[in-house]
Protein backbone atom coordinates (compact mmCIF):
# COMPACT_ATOMS: atom_id res chain seq x y z
CA UNK A 1 0.00 0.00 0.00
CA UNK A 2 2.74 2.45 0.97
CA UNK A 3 4.72 1.71 -2.20
CA UNK A 4 1.67 2.51 -4.32
CA UNK A 5 1.06 5.70 -2.35
CA UNK A 6 4.70 6.80 -2.77
CA UNK A 7 4.55 6.12 -6.50
CA UNK A 8 1.35 8.14 -6.86
CA UNK A 9 2.80 10.98 -4.80
CA UNK A 10 5.90 11.01 -7.02
CA UNK A 11 3.72 11.19 -10.13
CA UNK A 12 1.70 14.08 -8.69
CA UNK A 13 4.85 15.99 -7.80
CA UNK A 14 6.31 15.39 -11.25
CA UNK A 15 3.15 16.62 -12.98
CA UNK A 16 2.95 19.73 -10.79
CA UNK A 17 6.68 20.49 -10.88
CA UNK A 18 6.26 23.46 -13.27
CA UNK A 19 3.91 25.10 -10.76
CA UNK A 20 6.37 24.67 -7.89
CA UNK A 21 9.22 26.02 -9.99
CA UNK A 22 7.20 29.08 -10.99
CA UNK A 23 6.31 29.73 -7.37
CA UNK A 24 9.98 29.50 -6.40
CA UNK A 25 11.22 31.73 -9.21
CA UNK A 26 8.48 34.38 -9.16
CA UNK A 27 7.60 34.55 -5.49
CA UNK A 28 10.44 32.79 -3.69
CA UNK A 29 7.98 30.36 -2.12
CA UNK A 30 9.19 26.91 -0.98
CA UNK A 31 12.81 27.82 -1.75
CA UNK A 32 13.74 28.31 1.88
CA UNK A 33 14.33 24.98 3.59
CA UNK A 34 14.21 22.99 0.35
CA UNK A 35 17.19 20.83 1.33
CA UNK A 36 15.53 20.05 4.67
CA UNK A 37 12.31 19.09 2.91
CA UNK A 38 14.33 16.65 0.81
CA UNK A 39 15.83 14.95 3.85
CA UNK A 40 19.03 16.89 4.57
CA UNK A 41 19.27 17.55 8.28
CA UNK A 42 20.09 21.12 9.34
CA UNK A 43 23.38 21.42 11.30
CA UNK A 44 21.69 21.78 14.69
CA UNK A 45 20.05 18.36 14.34
CA UNK A 46 23.12 16.40 13.26
CA UNK A 47 24.71 15.84 16.65
CA UNK A 48 22.06 15.82 19.34
CA UNK A 49 22.47 14.82 22.98
CA UNK A 50 20.88 11.58 24.13
CA UNK A 51 17.79 13.16 25.70
CA UNK A 52 14.50 11.56 24.64
CA UNK A 53 12.75 13.62 21.95
CA UNK A 54 9.21 14.82 21.32
CA UNK A 55 8.62 15.89 17.70
CA UNK A 56 5.68 18.25 17.13
CA UNK A 57 4.59 19.20 13.61
CA UNK A 58 2.65 22.44 13.07
CA UNK A 59 1.97 23.43 9.47
CA UNK A 60 1.85 27.22 9.58
CA UNK A 61 1.31 30.26 11.77
CA UNK A 62 -2.09 29.25 13.12
CA UNK A 63 -0.90 25.82 14.22
CA UNK A 64 2.32 27.23 15.70
CA UNK A 65 0.29 29.65 17.81
CA UNK A 66 -2.06 26.86 18.86
CA UNK A 67 0.71 24.52 20.07
CA UNK A 68 2.72 27.20 21.87
CA UNK A 69 1.14 26.46 25.23
CA UNK A 70 1.56 22.72 24.69
CA UNK A 71 5.28 23.14 23.97
CA UNK A 72 5.72 25.33 27.02
CA UNK A 73 3.98 22.88 29.35
CA UNK A 74 5.75 19.83 27.93
CA UNK A 75 9.11 21.52 28.47
CA UNK A 76 8.15 22.36 32.04
CA UNK A 77 6.64 19.00 32.96
CA UNK A 78 9.14 16.83 31.04
CA UNK A 79 12.34 18.74 31.64
CA UNK A 80 14.53 15.79 30.61
CA UNK A 81 12.90 15.66 27.17
CA UNK A 82 13.90 17.68 24.13
CA UNK A 83 10.87 19.20 22.33
CA UNK A 84 11.42 19.94 18.63
CA UNK A 85 9.00 21.60 16.23
CA UNK A 86 8.70 21.29 12.44
CA UNK A 87 6.67 23.52 10.13
CA UNK A 88 5.74 23.46 6.46
CA UNK A 89 5.50 27.17 5.62
CA UNK A 90 8.15 29.88 5.86
CA UNK A 91 5.86 32.10 7.94
CA UNK A 92 5.26 29.26 10.37
CA UNK A 93 9.02 28.61 10.51
CA UNK A 94 9.75 32.24 11.36
CA UNK A 95 7.22 32.35 14.17
CA UNK A 96 8.31 28.96 15.52
CA UNK A 97 11.93 30.09 15.69
CA UNK A 98 10.88 33.20 17.59
CA UNK A 99 8.75 31.24 20.04
CA UNK A 100 10.77 28.04 20.53
CA UNK A 101 14.36 28.93 19.55
CA UNK A 102 16.32 28.37 16.33
CA UNK A 103 17.87 25.13 17.59
CA UNK A 104 14.45 23.57 18.19
CA UNK A 105 12.87 24.22 14.77
CA UNK A 106 13.20 22.75 11.26
CA UNK A 107 11.21 22.19 8.06
CA UNK A 108 8.98 19.13 7.76
CA UNK A 109 10.27 16.64 5.14
CA UNK A 110 8.34 15.54 2.08
CA UNK A 111 6.35 12.35 2.66
CA UNK A 112 8.89 10.02 1.06
CA UNK A 113 10.93 7.44 2.91
CA UNK A 114 14.25 8.91 1.74
CA UNK A 115 13.28 12.33 3.18
CA UNK A 116 11.65 11.15 6.41
CA UNK A 117 14.09 8.49 7.57
CA UNK A 118 17.12 10.75 8.20
CA UNK A 119 15.03 12.73 10.70
CA UNK A 120 13.61 9.69 12.44
CA UNK A 121 17.06 8.13 12.67
CA UNK A 122 18.64 11.29 14.08
CA UNK A 123 15.85 12.34 16.44
CA UNK A 124 14.66 8.89 17.59
CA UNK A 125 11.42 10.44 18.87
CA UNK A 126 9.57 8.82 21.75
CA UNK A 127 6.46 10.79 20.86
CA UNK A 128 5.36 12.31 17.54
CA UNK A 129 2.60 14.92 17.68
CA UNK A 130 0.77 16.36 14.67
CA UNK A 131 -1.41 19.45 14.95
CA UNK A 132 -4.90 19.33 13.42
CA UNK A 133 -5.15 16.87 10.47
CA UNK A 134 -1.74 16.21 8.96
CA UNK A 135 -2.31 12.59 7.94
CA UNK A 136 0.92 11.90 6.02
CA UNK A 137 0.84 8.10 5.41
CA UNK A 138 4.57 7.37 5.08
CA UNK A 139 5.46 9.61 8.01
CA UNK A 140 2.85 8.04 10.29
CA UNK A 141 3.83 4.50 9.26
CA UNK A 142 7.57 4.99 9.69
CA UNK A 143 7.17 6.85 12.99
CA UNK A 144 5.09 4.01 14.38
CA UNK A 145 7.39 1.32 12.97
CA UNK A 146 10.37 2.97 14.64
CA UNK A 147 8.64 2.73 18.02
CA UNK A 148 7.27 6.23 18.58
CA UNK A 149 3.87 6.91 20.02
CA UNK A 150 1.85 9.04 17.60
CA UNK A 151 -0.79 11.61 18.59
CA UNK A 152 -2.91 14.04 16.58
CA UNK A 153 -3.91 17.05 18.68
CA UNK A 154 -6.44 19.83 18.06
CA UNK A 155 -7.85 17.51 15.42
CA UNK A 156 -10.65 18.72 13.21
CA UNK A 157 -12.34 17.46 10.07
CA UNK A 158 -13.79 20.36 8.09
CA UNK A 159 -16.89 20.27 5.92
CA UNK A 160 -14.69 20.60 2.84
CA UNK A 161 -12.31 17.77 3.70
CA UNK A 162 -14.84 15.22 4.99
CA UNK A 163 -16.15 14.03 1.57
CA UNK A 164 -12.60 13.42 0.34
CA UNK A 165 -11.69 11.40 3.42
CA UNK A 166 -14.85 9.33 3.07
CA UNK A 167 -13.99 8.44 -0.53
CA UNK A 168 -10.73 6.80 0.61
CA UNK A 169 -12.01 5.52 3.96
CA UNK A 170 -11.00 1.88 3.42
CA UNK A 171 -7.41 2.89 2.72
CA UNK A 172 -7.37 5.72 5.28
CA UNK A 173 -8.41 3.34 8.07
CA UNK A 174 -5.10 1.52 7.69
CA UNK A 175 -3.19 4.81 7.80
CA UNK A 176 -4.99 5.95 10.95
CA UNK A 177 -4.13 2.68 12.71
CA UNK A 178 -0.68 4.20 13.20
CA UNK A 179 -2.12 6.91 15.48
CA UNK A 180 -2.31 6.06 19.18
CA UNK A 181 -4.34 9.07 20.26
CA UNK A 182 -6.62 11.61 18.60
CA UNK A 183 -7.55 14.70 20.61
CA UNK A 184 -10.38 16.45 18.79
CA UNK A 185 -11.63 20.00 19.05
CA UNK A 186 -15.33 19.09 19.34
CA UNK A 187 -17.68 16.13 19.61
CA UNK A 188 -18.53 16.65 15.94
CA UNK A 189 -14.85 16.29 15.03
CA UNK A 190 -14.67 13.20 17.23
CA UNK A 191 -17.59 11.62 15.36
CA UNK A 192 -16.11 12.54 12.00
CA UNK A 193 -12.73 11.01 12.90
CA UNK A 194 -14.47 7.76 13.79
CA UNK A 195 -16.50 7.92 10.58
CA UNK A 196 -13.38 8.22 8.40
CA UNK A 197 -11.71 5.24 10.10
CA UNK A 198 -10.16 6.20 13.45
CA UNK A 199 -10.50 3.67 16.27
CA UNK A 200 -13.22 5.09 18.54
CA UNK A 201 -11.25 3.95 21.63
CA UNK A 202 -8.38 6.24 20.61
CA UNK A 203 -10.43 9.43 20.08
CA UNK A 204 -11.14 11.97 22.84
CA UNK A 205 -12.47 15.52 22.92
CA UNK A 206 -9.98 17.96 24.44
CA UNK A 207 -11.21 21.29 23.05
CA UNK A 208 -9.72 23.85 20.68
CA UNK A 209 -6.18 24.96 21.56
CA UNK A 210 -6.66 28.24 19.72
CA UNK A 211 -8.89 29.51 22.52
CA UNK A 212 -5.91 29.30 24.89
CA UNK A 213 -3.57 31.30 22.67
CA UNK A 214 -2.33 34.61 24.07
CA UNK A 215 -1.61 37.52 21.70
CA UNK A 216 2.00 37.70 20.52
CA UNK A 217 4.13 40.72 21.49
CA UNK A 218 3.19 43.61 19.25
CA UNK A 219 5.81 44.76 16.72
CA UNK A 220 6.97 48.37 17.05
CA UNK A 221 4.91 49.41 14.02
CA UNK A 222 1.68 48.99 15.97
CA UNK A 223 2.50 51.77 18.43
CA UNK A 224 3.90 53.91 15.61
CA UNK A 225 0.64 53.60 13.70
CA UNK A 226 -1.42 54.24 16.82
CA UNK A 227 0.38 57.52 17.45
CA UNK A 228 0.18 58.41 13.76
CA UNK A 229 -3.59 57.95 13.73
CA UNK A 230 -3.98 60.04 16.89
CA UNK A 231 -1.84 62.89 15.55
CA UNK A 232 -3.52 62.91 12.13
CA UNK A 233 -7.02 62.57 13.56
CA UNK A 234 -7.59 59.42 11.50
CA UNK A 235 -10.63 57.31 12.14
CA UNK A 236 -12.59 55.16 12.17
CA UNK A 237 -10.08 52.34 11.49
CA UNK A 238 -11.26 49.27 9.58
CA UNK A 239 -8.88 46.31 9.79
CA UNK A 240 -9.59 43.84 6.97
CA UNK A 241 -7.39 40.77 7.30
CA UNK A 242 -6.66 37.56 5.39
CA UNK A 243 -8.53 38.76 2.31
CA UNK A 244 -8.67 36.70 -0.86
CA UNK A 245 -9.14 37.43 -4.56
CA UNK A 246 -12.31 39.43 -5.35
CA UNK A 247 -12.86 40.31 -1.67
CA UNK A 248 -10.69 43.43 -1.84
CA UNK A 249 -12.91 44.97 -4.53
CA UNK A 250 -16.01 44.39 -2.38
CA UNK A 251 -14.32 45.84 0.68
CA UNK A 252 -13.08 48.90 -1.20
CA UNK A 253 -16.58 49.55 -2.49
CA UNK A 254 -17.90 49.43 1.08
CA UNK A 255 -15.03 51.64 2.25
CA UNK A 256 -15.98 54.34 -0.27
CA UNK A 257 -19.34 54.59 1.52
CA UNK A 258 -17.53 54.97 4.83
CA UNK A 259 -15.25 57.69 3.42
CA UNK A 260 -18.28 59.64 2.22
CA UNK A 261 -19.36 60.09 5.86
CA UNK A 262 -15.94 59.83 7.51
CA UNK A 263 -13.32 61.40 5.20
CA UNK A 264 -10.51 60.62 7.67
CA UNK A 265 -11.28 56.90 7.81
CA UNK A 266 -8.48 54.38 7.25
CA UNK A 267 -8.66 50.81 6.05
CA UNK A 268 -5.80 48.52 7.07
CA UNK A 269 -5.91 45.90 4.31
CA UNK A 270 -3.93 42.66 4.70
CA UNK A 271 -4.21 40.14 1.82
CA UNK A 272 -3.84 36.51 2.87
CA UNK A 273 -1.14 35.51 0.39
CA UNK A 274 2.09 37.52 -0.08
CA UNK A 275 2.26 36.79 -3.81
CA UNK A 276 -0.94 38.86 -4.22
CA UNK A 277 0.52 42.06 -2.72
CA UNK A 278 1.36 43.56 -6.17
CA UNK A 279 -2.05 42.57 -7.51
CA UNK A 280 -3.87 44.32 -4.66
CA UNK A 281 -1.64 47.40 -5.03
CA UNK A 282 -2.57 47.52 -8.72
CA UNK A 283 -6.26 47.28 -7.79
CA UNK A 284 -5.92 50.23 -5.41
CA UNK A 285 -4.27 52.27 -8.13
CA UNK A 286 -6.88 51.33 -10.73
CA UNK A 287 -9.80 52.49 -8.57
CA UNK A 288 -8.03 55.73 -7.63
CA UNK A 289 -7.82 54.92 -3.92
CA UNK A 290 -5.19 56.74 -1.92
CA UNK A 291 -2.96 54.16 -0.27
CA UNK A 292 0.32 53.54 1.51
CA UNK A 293 2.43 50.37 1.40
CA UNK A 294 3.36 49.17 4.86
CA UNK A 295 6.77 48.00 3.56
CA UNK A 296 7.59 51.53 2.35
CA UNK A 297 5.90 53.53 5.09
CA UNK A 298 8.31 55.84 6.91
CA UNK A 299 6.02 57.68 9.30
CA UNK A 300 4.11 60.06 7.02
CA UNK A 301 0.48 60.74 8.08
CA UNK A 302 -2.02 58.07 7.07
CA UNK A 303 -5.53 59.45 6.79
CA UNK A 304 -8.43 59.07 4.37
CA UNK A 305 -7.15 55.98 2.55
CA UNK A 306 -5.79 52.45 2.74
CA UNK A 307 -2.70 51.05 4.44
CA UNK A 308 -1.76 47.98 2.39
CA UNK A 309 -0.07 45.49 4.70
CA UNK A 310 2.46 43.97 2.29
CA UNK A 311 4.50 42.43 5.11
CA UNK A 312 4.28 39.10 6.92
CA UNK A 313 3.52 38.36 10.56
CA UNK A 314 2.00 41.70 11.65
CA UNK A 315 -1.72 41.25 11.03
CA UNK A 316 -2.64 39.64 14.36
CA UNK A 317 -1.24 42.61 16.29
CA UNK A 318 -2.68 45.19 13.87
CA UNK A 319 -6.21 44.07 14.72
CA UNK A 320 -5.94 45.92 18.03
CA UNK A 321 -5.97 49.23 16.14
CA UNK A 322 -9.38 48.54 14.64
CA UNK A 323 -12.67 50.25 15.31
CA UNK A 324 -14.12 47.18 13.62
CA UNK A 325 -12.50 44.17 11.94
CA UNK A 326 -13.37 42.08 8.92
CA UNK A 327 -11.89 38.58 8.60
CA UNK A 328 -11.56 37.42 4.99
CA UNK A 329 -11.90 34.21 3.06
CA UNK A 330 -15.58 34.45 3.93
CA UNK A 331 -17.18 36.61 1.22
CA UNK A 332 -16.03 33.96 -1.26
CA UNK A 333 -16.48 30.20 -1.01
CA UNK A 334 -13.17 29.47 0.71
CA UNK A 335 -14.38 28.53 4.18
CA UNK A 336 -13.26 31.61 6.10
CA UNK A 337 -10.38 32.21 8.51
CA UNK A 338 -9.92 32.32 12.27
CA UNK A 339 -11.87 35.11 13.98
CA UNK A 340 -10.22 34.69 17.40
CA UNK A 341 -7.36 37.14 16.71
CA UNK A 342 -9.44 40.35 16.57
CA UNK A 343 -11.52 39.09 19.50
CA UNK A 344 -8.33 38.96 21.62
CA UNK A 345 -8.28 42.75 21.51
CA UNK A 346 -11.97 43.37 22.02
CA UNK A 347 -12.59 44.45 18.43
CA UNK A 348 -16.06 43.76 16.93
CA UNK A 349 -15.81 41.15 14.16
CA UNK A 350 -17.59 41.01 10.80
CA UNK A 351 -17.32 38.04 8.43
CA UNK A 352 -18.96 36.88 5.23
CA UNK A 353 -21.37 33.96 5.12
CA UNK A 354 -18.80 31.35 4.01
CA UNK A 355 -17.19 30.17 7.25
CA UNK A 356 -17.33 26.38 6.89
CA UNK A 357 -13.72 25.83 7.98
CA UNK A 358 -14.37 27.58 11.30
CA UNK A 359 -18.02 26.68 11.80
CA UNK A 360 -17.68 25.73 15.48
CA UNK A 361 -15.87 28.95 16.43
CA UNK A 362 -18.29 31.13 14.47
CA UNK A 363 -21.33 29.36 15.92
CA UNK A 364 -19.93 29.84 19.43
CA UNK A 365 -19.55 33.58 18.77
CA UNK A 366 -23.03 33.69 17.25
CA UNK A 367 -24.48 32.13 20.41
CA UNK A 368 -22.83 34.96 22.33
CA UNK A 369 -23.98 37.58 19.74
CA UNK A 370 -20.30 38.43 19.27
CA UNK A 371 -19.94 38.33 15.47
CA UNK A 372 -21.85 39.76 12.51
CA UNK A 373 -22.26 37.47 9.49
CA UNK A 374 -23.10 39.33 6.27
CA UNK A 375 -23.33 38.96 2.53
CA UNK A 376 -21.59 41.37 0.13
CA UNK A 377 -24.69 43.56 -0.23
CA UNK A 378 -25.00 44.02 3.54
CA UNK A 379 -21.34 44.77 4.17
CA UNK A 380 -21.44 48.59 3.71
CA UNK A 381 -24.52 48.91 5.94
CA UNK A 382 -23.02 46.82 8.76
CA UNK A 383 -19.75 48.75 8.62
CA UNK A 384 -21.65 52.02 8.97
CA UNK A 385 -23.95 50.65 11.66
CA UNK A 386 -21.10 49.54 13.93
CA UNK A 387 -18.96 52.61 13.24
CA UNK A 388 -21.80 54.89 14.34
CA UNK A 389 -22.84 52.92 17.44
CA UNK A 390 -20.15 52.83 20.14
CA UNK A 391 -22.49 51.06 22.58
CA UNK A 392 -23.09 48.21 20.10
CA UNK A 393 -19.35 47.88 19.48
CA UNK A 394 -18.55 47.74 23.20
CA UNK A 395 -21.24 45.13 23.80
CA UNK A 396 -19.98 42.95 20.95
CA UNK A 397 -16.42 43.24 22.24
CA UNK A 398 -17.46 42.22 25.76
CA UNK A 399 -19.44 39.24 24.49
CA UNK A 400 -16.49 38.16 22.33
CA UNK A 401 -14.22 38.17 25.38
CA UNK A 402 -16.80 36.06 27.24
CA UNK A 403 -16.96 33.59 24.35
CA UNK A 404 -13.18 33.15 24.44
CA UNK A 405 -13.12 32.69 28.22
CA UNK A 406 -15.85 30.02 28.08
CA UNK A 407 -13.67 27.69 26.00
CA UNK A 408 -10.29 27.87 27.69
CA UNK A 409 -8.56 24.81 29.18
CA UNK A 410 -7.78 22.73 26.07
CA UNK A 411 -4.01 23.08 26.53
CA UNK A 412 -3.99 21.50 29.99
CA UNK A 413 -6.30 18.67 28.88
CA UNK A 414 -4.11 18.03 25.83
CA UNK A 415 -0.86 17.93 27.80
CA UNK A 416 -2.37 15.61 30.43
CA UNK A 417 -3.39 13.16 27.71
CA UNK A 418 0.04 13.34 26.03
CA UNK A 419 1.76 12.67 29.35
CA UNK A 420 -0.24 9.47 29.64
CA UNK A 421 1.44 8.23 26.46
CA UNK A 422 4.90 9.24 27.64
CA UNK A 423 4.32 7.62 31.03
CA UNK A 424 3.12 4.47 29.31
CA UNK A 425 6.41 4.39 27.44
CA UNK A 426 8.37 5.00 30.66
CA UNK A 427 6.46 2.20 32.39
CA UNK A 428 7.27 -0.16 29.53
CA UNK A 429 10.97 0.75 29.78
CA UNK A 430 10.94 0.11 33.54
CA UNK A 431 9.23 -3.24 33.08
CA UNK A 432 11.76 -4.25 30.44
CA UNK A 433 14.65 -3.24 32.70
CA UNK A 434 13.21 -5.26 35.60
CA UNK A 435 12.82 -8.29 33.31
CA UNK A 436 16.44 -8.01 32.18
CA UNK A 437 17.71 -7.75 35.76
CA UNK A 438 15.64 -10.74 36.80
Amino acid sequence: MYLIYSALLAVVLALTLPYWLIQMLRHGKYREGLSQRLGQLPPHLRSLPQNPTIWIHAVSVGEVLAISGVVQQLRQRLSDYRVLVSTTTATGQKLARTRFGDDSVFYFPLDFGFAIQPYLSALRPKLVILAETEFWPNFLHRSKTQGAYVAVINARISDRSLPGYLRVRRWLTRVLENVDLFLSQTEEDQNRLITIGADRNRVRVSGNLKFDVTPPPAPAVVESLRQNFIESGAGPILVCGSTLETEEALLLSAFRNVLASHPKAVMILAPRHPERFPEVAALLESVGMRFWRRSLWSGEPIVGGVLLVDTIGELASLYQLGTVAFVGGSLVQRGGHNIIEPAWYGVPVIIGNHYENFRDIVELFQRHSAVRVVGPAELPLVFMELISDETARSSMARRGTQALASQRGATERTVDALLELVQKDSHADSTLEMTRNA
